[in-house]
């Protein structure tokens, strides 16, 4: 006879969820390719009739800790996101990326016209609006 004790499925389940969290978390923060005590914030990039605009997720990084670089074949974003607990602190859990930060976004700068880096919403807003091609 079977037992209805559903508790260890329910359990193998979830395991198996935090290993996927786990996993999906390591990718999200990365380490950079070049330099490997820095981390890459995620990006979106979206493209419009007139615009291509990424958003890189900066939350709690100050406009004034961002440097934005750009050259003939795409963008760098760098910066510092400082811990925000003092040498007295006791910390109990890290999980937010700390420390030296940069991404590198490859676009064809040839064809596009770069706006003024905007923060919004705990984001770097880059607008790039489209060259109007001549005749």
């Amino acid at each position: 006879m079977r037992s209805r004790d559903l508790t260890p499925w329910m359990w193998n389940d979830a395991l198996s969820m935090l290993e996927q969290a786990e996993r999906l978390h390591r990718q999200f923060f990365r380490a950079c390719a070049a330099d490997p005590n820095c981390w890459e914030p995620p990006i979106d990039v979206v493209e419009t009739a007139d615009a291509v605009i990424v958003h890189v997720a900066l939350p709690g990084v100050p406009a004034s800790a961002v440097a934005v670089r750009y050259d003939h074949d795409g963008v760098t974003v760098s910066g510092m996101r400082r811990l925000p607990a003092s040498r007295a602190a006791r910390i109990h859990r890290v999980e937010i990326p700390y420390g030296r930060f940069e991404r590198r976004i490859v676009l064809p700068l040839a064809a596009l016209e770069p706006s003024t880096p905007e923060m919004s919403d705990g984001c770097l807003v880059l607008t790039l609006r489209k060259r109007k091609e001549t005749p």
